[in-house]
């Protein structure tokens, strides 16, 4: 079997829809930085015949691979999983709506080829461009700052769901890593800087995806998961 080089995932849950873009467009994109990677779709538990989809593109597109579970892991057990079983010694992920732009695809691997432990994508940054509504801004903002200030995280946007690892480095942190689902993000770049890992963050350009549900009100249940990583980290 070939070398490969790039492992990228994009974590799904009955996102059969937003697959039949996504699929195409990521072997497109990825062909045009390197030919040795595969491309795994992390299917948690859908009910959509999301599986059916990516078992057909997987028989026509060997560079397909289907990760699937019956029951739920949540987006951060599904990701971990996905890394424990990727082939290449870059690993990394982006959202099914494609939000992010994949031209930053290149960047985002490059940052890791120069030798970045982690790379993440930025919609916070004065160069970045993002359309999203106020209150989705303002939720972000909120949040991403509380991070920095009770965290001691030196990021701008922890959530941007694009995000590169050196495999390595990444498999010896994530068994430290207790978020299942959506705080998985944030702990791992906390996580991260606390272990001195090279953090590599960029802008990017972004559009809100369908289904985006987040608001400001949401705020108040992630601060709850950032006390509590507090605790994990600083607690007796």
């Amino acid at each position: 079997m070939d070398e490969i080089e790039v492992s990228l995932v994009i974590p799904v849950f009955n996102d059969r829809t937003a697959l039949e873009t996504a699929i195409p467009e990521s072997l497109r994109a990825l062909g045009e930085i390197t030919p040795a990677f595969e491309l795994i779709i992390a299917e948690d538990g859908s009910t959509d015949g999301t599986p059916d989809l990516v078992r057909e593109q997987a028989a026509a597109d060997p560079r397909v691979r289907l990760l699937h579970s019956d029951e739920r892991l949540g987006r951060g057990r599904a990701l971990n999983r996905a890394f424990r079983e990727a082939r290449g010694r870059i690993v990394g992920y982006y959202d099914a709506d494609l939000a992010t732009d994949l031209r930053h695809l290149r960047e985002l691997i490059g940052a890791i080829r120069d030798g970045a432990d982690i790379a993440t994508g930025s919609r916070l940054l004065p160069a970045s461009d993002v359309e999203r509504t106020g209150e989705r801004e303002l939720a972000s903002r909120v949040y991403n700052a509380l991070v920095r200030l009770i965290l001691g995280s030196r990021i701008h946007d922890h959530q941007c769901g694009f995000k590169a690892f050196n495999r390595e480095r990444i498999l010896a942190l994530v068994p430290s890593v207790a978020a299942p689902h959506w705080f998985w993000d944030t702990e791992v770049l906390v996580r991260g800087q606390r272990a001195g890992y090279r953090v590599a963050e960029f802008p990017v350009v972004w559009r809100t995806g369908k289904g985006t549900t987040v608001r400001l009100s949401d705020v108040f249940g992630m601060g709850g998961a950032i006390l509590s990583l507090w605790w994990q980290l600083h607690g007796p």
